[in-house]
């Protein structure tokens, strides 16, 4: 007999969590409480939510609003390192999780549970980004990972489970797509996307128009920055979740943000995903154009360092860490003098940061003009290069 009597279950109310509910109970002949998180996936997910899992045979349904702090406090300090995994991903997914498990142990806490549960594949990165957070946070709590032991392998095998217990499910055989949302961006996988050879159809995309169907005439917008954190478009100043809402909302119809890449799971294979993340573009764009004013090279190499290491550790799951804080630690460091406004042009697709300004700019037109000046005698750099390529001139002398 099992002796887990009370589990905590990350709920979304799609097919793999509506038929984990009474797995669980079935198996484990525990008492199940869902847990969803709201973390800006949209009003017409979370419709119902709570009804479906009761449906399910969840005795409670708990929705959490955690929107403004995912923003806040997960999302806003990884932008100050710049991280960008791989080059290319904006870790919308991956930034999420942290947030999620430790409202969900928070939960479990509360209702006095002994073992929390997901519904996140054996083949994917959140099963470790989530059970890594519950390790952190919870030890003492018994992980229950339905997709590691159950028998059912498919999604026609899930739906036939569910009608089998007359559990009412919106999921069908035709939906082919995996979807994951939040405020800061919405993924797909599946269908046509597991061959890279296949480009993505339109049906592929939700959130942004195509480049093709964006307008064709270009729009700026403007982004106030302090100390690293946007807090004003177009002159509104706003908090940063909803900083993050209105350039969705004002990036999507012009096609910024799509990306198709091919990335490296943590558990060792590659995935093909598609990402669209349109605010979180133009914020990115934003960060860089002030770095480039006011960061010395040296700086922006450290930087570069701290940016790279930091996507790892997002997409690894290791937001609950002492590297965690490190790292944070130096890109604060570095962020004080991020401070400026930004003037980004939104066309087809791409976002342009086309004027820039900030008053711990480096920048210095006296220096850098290519007309006359009184301020830089190019004669020294010669001595300069001399120096700087003096091994190299060693190196050469010795071979002969």
């Amino acid at each position: 007999m099992s002796s887990i009597k009370k589990v905590v279950l990350a709920y979304s109310g799609g097919l793999d969590t509506s038929a984990i509910v009474p797995w669980l109970k079935e198996n484990y002949g525990c008492e199940v409480i869902a847990f969803v998180a709201d973390v800006g996936q949209g009003a017409e997910e979370l419709e119902g939510v709570e009804a479906k899992a009761i449906a399910s045979g969840a005795s409670e349904c708990y929705v959490v609003d955690l929107k403004d702090e995912m923003v806040s406090d997960y999302i806003y300090p990884t932008l100050k390192t710049g991280s960008i995994y791989e080059g290319t991903y904006l870790l919308g997914t991956s930034m999420a999780r942290p947030i999620i498990a430790k409202a969900q142990v928070e939960i479990a806490r509360k209702v006095g549970a002994d073992a929390l549960s997901h519904g996140c594949t054996g083949k994917g990165n959140d099963q470790v980004r989530f059970e890594s957070c519950f390790a952190a946070l919870a030890p003492d709590l018994k992980v229950i990972a339905p997709w590691r032991e159950w028998d059912l392998s498919s999604r026609e095998s899930l739906l036939d489970y569910l009608a089998e217990r007359d559990i009412p499910c919106s999921a069908s055989a035709t939906k082919i797509y995996s979807r994951d949302a939040n405020a800061w961006h919405i993924s797909h996988e599946g269908g046509e996307l597991e061959d890279p050879w296949c480009e993505p159809s339109e049906q592929v995309w939700t959130w942004t128009n195509s480049p093709e169907q964006a307008p064709d005439k270009a729009e700026h917008v403007t982004l106030s920055v302090v100390e690293g954190e946007v807090v004003a478009v177009n002159g509104e100043e706003l908090k940063p979740y909803d900083c993050l809402v209105k350039l969705n909302d004002i990036a999507s119809p012009h096609g910024v943000g799509r990306v198709d890449i091919v990335e490296n799971r943590l558990v060792g294979m590659k995935s093909r995903g598609c990402y669209e993340t349109p605010g979180g573009t133009v914020i990115m764009a934003a960060l860089q154009a002030i770095d480039e004013l006011v960061l010395d090279k040296a700086s922006r190499k450290w930087k570069e360092v701290l940016g790279g290491e930091f996507s790892h550790l997002v997409y690894d799951g290791r937001w609950f860490t002492p590297l965690k804080d490190s790292i944070l630690a130096g890109a604060e460091a570095l962020s004080t003098l991020a401070t400026g406004e930004v003037v980004l042009k939104l066309y087809k697709g791409q976002v342009t940061a086309v004027q820039k300004k900030s008053p711990n700019s480096l920048y210095s037109e006296d220096f850098a003009t290519f007309g006359e000046d009184d301020v830089y005698d190019q004669s020294h750099a010669e001595g300069f290069i001399r120096l700087f390529s003096l091994a190299s001139r060693i190196s050469a002398l010795a071979k002969k």
